[in-house]
């Protein structure tokens, strides 16, 4: 059918079928409509079957209908000289080949023929691969973000009253060294949270401590402490101490009772070892004077590698420690450890807040914590140990330390 240079505005009514009608024209299969004022080109040009060829150049058209590609036998179109509004297929029409411009149609135009399409589906599921990774990233974000634990540092001039420990020269031949810290905020109320404290003591000594053969723990009740402290020895026969559960005793007397102790439990259970303190009392073997840190009132609060007393007892009221770590082989292993406990006591003051374990009622939770809130920052106070002549010999924590403990771990400082 040739209509070429006729100044149509459309193609004629009778060409094209109403919706649902057969087709008028089964066998059409060349329409030329070129050189015309064609303005619309419908969507029912798909009713011609056998339609094979199609030239409406040089016409008005603005858009062409994407039921173009639905044409089954169309082979060749020329839709050159037209305003098309999308500018990519402005450009397909006078230079790709109409396999190409159909593809484009069907996927729906502005820049989606077959390969573009493909692009654009790999593109989309690459976004859609991204944006699930972002979205499980921030999820991971948010939760590593909330785990995050939150100690604050404080600095000993910032603190109105530092604690201060004066080292005696006595102790260089029988434990060097010490390391101390305060660490505020802890909630031993809830539930076993006291408890699960003391395991993490035991398990701390068995492990990072080597069996305290490395290095020995010692908490304390900062309220029940008496400053200033000295890190001192003492002749077994003059050492007094009254260790935890037990009565006050001089420190030979105490290593006899537990070596009686720790007969009777062979005995009993009859093989080699021993628990509690009792496995610890070769470490003392051999020296002549033993550690103590004594508080300002002349009482041994700790007796390292053995006990501390039951004068600085924690209890599940307890909210400010005071921390100390003692090695005979390195001050760097007395970091270390001190470094580890802190992590732990963050930890399982967390899980305590987070669990509202049992015992603590909700109101004097959230008098502790706030409401909602169990990422409060545990607060950790400079310590010096210091020579006689007051001169410095460990701060801690300096600023290398409890850098490298966890990922988990934010210090501010």
């Amino acid at each position: 059918l040739l209509l070429s240079g006729n100044r149509l505005r459309a193609l004629p009514g009778g060409l094209l079928p109403p919706a649902g009608s057969p087709a008028p024209f089964p066998l059409l299969s060349r329409l030329d409509a070129a050189d015309n004022e064609v303005a619309e080109l419908g969507a029912d040009i798909a009713a011609l079957p056998a339609l094979k060829s199609l030239d409406v150049a040089n016409n008005q058209l603005r858009e062409l209908p994407a039921a173009l590609a639905d044409c089954p036998r169309l082979k060749e179109a020329n839709f050159r000289g037209n305003q098309l509004k999308d500018k990519r297929l402005e450009k397909m029409v006078n230079g790709c080949q109409t396999k190409a411009i159909l593809e484009y149609l069907r996927a729906g135009g502005r820049g989606k023929g077959k390969v573009e399409s493909a692009r654009e589906d790999v593109r989309k599921k690459k976004r859609e691969k991204q944006q699930k990774k972002d979205n499980v990233d921030g999820e991971q974000d948010e939760v590593e973000e909330a785990s995050k634990l939150l100690v604050k540092v404080l600095h000993v001039s910032e603190n109105p009253a530092p604690l201060v420990v004066k080292v005696s020269p006595g102790v260089k031949d029988v434990r060097a060294f010490i390391v101390c810290c305060v660490l505020k905020g802890v909630n031993l109320k809830p539930g076993n949270a006291l408890k699960r404290f003391l395991t993490m003591q035991t398990k701390l000594h068995e492990d990072i401590c080597e069996k305290r053969t490395v290095a020995t723990i010692a908490t304390h009740d900062l309220q029940l402490v008496k400053a200033p402290l000295i890190y001192d020895v003492q002749p077994p026969d003059e050492l007094k101490i009254m260790p935890l559960g037990r009565k006050e005793i001089k420190a030979k007397d105490l290593l006899r009772q537990l070596q009686l102790e720790a007969e009777e439990q062979r005995k009993q259970k009859k093989r080699q070892n021993v628990s509690g303190l009792h496995k610890y009392l070769q470490l003392l073997d051999g020296k002549d004077n033993y550690p103590c840190l004594v508080d300002a009132e002349g009482a041994v609060i700790s007796f390292p590698p053995i006990t501390n007393s039951e004068k600085t007892k924690i209890r599940k009221e307890t909210r400010d420690l005071f921390l100390e770590v003692t090695s005979d082989t390195s001050l760097q292993i007395c970091k270390d450890v001190m470094d580890t406990l802190i992590l732990k006591i963050a930890e399982l003051n967390r899980s305590a807040l987070e669990n509202r374990e049992g015992s603590g009622s909700d109101v004097e939770l959230d008098a502790l914590s706030g409401p909602g809130n169990t990422n409060l920052p545990l607060v950790v106070e400079q310590v010096r140990v210091v020579d006689t002549d007051g001169n410095l010999k460990v701060l801690y924590p300096s600023k290398t330390d409890l850098a490298t403990v966890s990922s988990l771990l934010t210090v501010i400082r």
